[in-house]
């Protein structure tokens, strides 16, 4: 019996010995391993002016002590020239020792204290105007905060503040607080009446980055809705005015695989956005509205870029003038007028290849031509509106882009759309920013 025991234990030891030295031949392995592995020892980044590096180092996945990876330093630098500061960005490797390296990362910024200067006439041809400031590396920090005021015949306002790595490098906030008054045109079946239009909100929004290119928003928008009757035709079944308390439930989901080159855009993008609009009324039921947009960029040798954009969306499909989706000169179709029909469904496809015809230091000049297409759904019809012939549309032109690459967003375009359908309906179109 002892017998056995001292068996079972001098069995028991030989095997704790076994384990024993494998463990430590396991952890020399590794230790000799992570020695031949290529370490950053120093990260630098350098270029800053008006931004704060810890921003920059807080927001860079590479760091100091992790293991040098190519990937990783070009996924930050596509994180960087998406940043509204920065109109460049680029790195360099320098080895400081054996199997240790240093990473410098050049930056260019760009200036983001933005003025907002637009003038235009009503449908009363008056002299309508907006004014606004906006930076857009508020206190250095790559936040955007700044506010508007218009004048279009009514007063209107808007303060917007925005910071998507307020917390850490994944997670931010947005406020925006809006009093907009405008003159809108409601269609209805037997003509069309104007109506003075109030939205006064107050919107929070939640943003987190789940990875490189995936992001999410979740916010909620309280806000009061009015209409006031001005002239048009008028009817029993048509409301000479609404006053109604509303909130919404907003969700937003991005995938950006985007790369900036100054200038020139390639690689795709795809935004989501589902809201449903609750009104503190039993007039109005709940509302349901959705959209996405697909981005499809591609460079076209050294000067050119092609550049798409179909967006899809529905929405709850009632009978009403008060449709979401606008058929605007400003939003979907160049040449077709501003606010000319609204829908309850959207499909919209633009494509447009931009040329640099002229670069000259951080000033560059654009030629364009560009396709706009869509189609409706006409509020309470049903899916086979979007083929039916009166409800779709095709624009074409031309157009000038006048570019400041060191200015966040410095581009002043101007479009000529002219209607290949029927040939009615053509204009020129003025903006800040590329079209899409």
């Amino acid at each position: 019996m002892c017998h056995e025991k001292s068996c079972c234990f001098y069995i028991f030891f030989l095997m704790l010995k076994k384990v024993t030295i494998l463990f430590y031949l396991l952890v020399f392995l590794t230790t000799f391993i992570v020695a031949q592995e290529n370490n950053i020892v120093y990260v630098k980044v350098k270029g800053l002016k008006k931004t704060k590096t810890s921003v920059i180092e807080n927001f860079l996945l590479t760091k100091e002590g992790s293991v040098l990876d190519s990937i990783v330093l070009k996924d930050d630098v596509k994180r960087l020239k998406k940043l509204p500061a920065i109109s460049h960005a680029y790195y360099q490797v320098f080895k400081a020792s054996k199997n240790t390296y240093n990473i410098f990362f050049q930056i260019e910024e760009n200036k983001t204290l933005i003025p907002v200067v637009n003038f235009w006439t009503t449908t009363n041809k008056q002299f309508a105007y907006k004014i606004g400031l906006y930076d857009h590396n508020f206190l250095g920090r790559n936040m955007t905060f700044g506010g508007f005021y218009q004048n279009n015949e009514y007063n209107s306002y808007g303060i917007n503040f925005r910071a998507p790595y307020l917390f850490s490098n994944k997670f931010g906030l947005a406020v925006n607080h809006t009093n907009w008054i405008s003159e809108e045109p409601l269609y209805f079946d037997n003509g069309s009446a104007n109506y003075k239009y109030q939205n006064i909100s107050f919107e929070t929004m939640l943003m987190y980055e789940l990875n490189f290119k995936n992001h999410l928003e979740f916010g909620l928008n309280f806000f009061k809705e009015k209409y006031n009757y001005k002239n048009g035709i008028r009817s029993a079944t048509i409301p000479q005015e609404l006053n109604i308390n509303k909130f919404l439930i907003k969700a937003v989901y991005l995938y950006d695989n985007l790369d900036y080159f100054y200038q020139y855009i390639s690689g795709f993008k795809n935004e989501l956005y589902v809201q449903m609009v609750i009104p503190k009324s039993n007039s109005q039921n709940d509302f349901f509205i959705a959209w996405n947009d697909f981005f499809y960029f591609k460079r076209i040798g050294e000067k050119g870029n092609w550049a798409n954009r179909l967006r899809v969306g529905l929405s709850t499909n009632t009978k009403s003038p008060f449709a979401p989706f606008a058929l605007d000169n400003n939003v979907n179709l160049r040449g077709v007028g501003i606010l000319v029909d609204r829908g309850t469904g959207s499909i919209v496809y633009n494509s447009e290849y931009r040329h640099t015809i002229l670069e000259k230091g951080s000033f560059v000049i654009q030629s364009n031509l560009f396709i706009d297409a869509g189609t409706w759904r006409n509020p309470g019809g049903s899916l086979s509106d979007f083929t039916k012939k009166k409800y779709m549309k095709l624009f074409s032109g031309i157009g000038l882009r006048i570019i400041n690459k060191k200015i966040f967003n410095a581009i002043f375009r101007i479009d000529y759309g002219y209607e290949l359908t029927n040939g009615k309906g053509k204009g020129l179109v003025f903006g800040i920013g590329q079209y899409f």
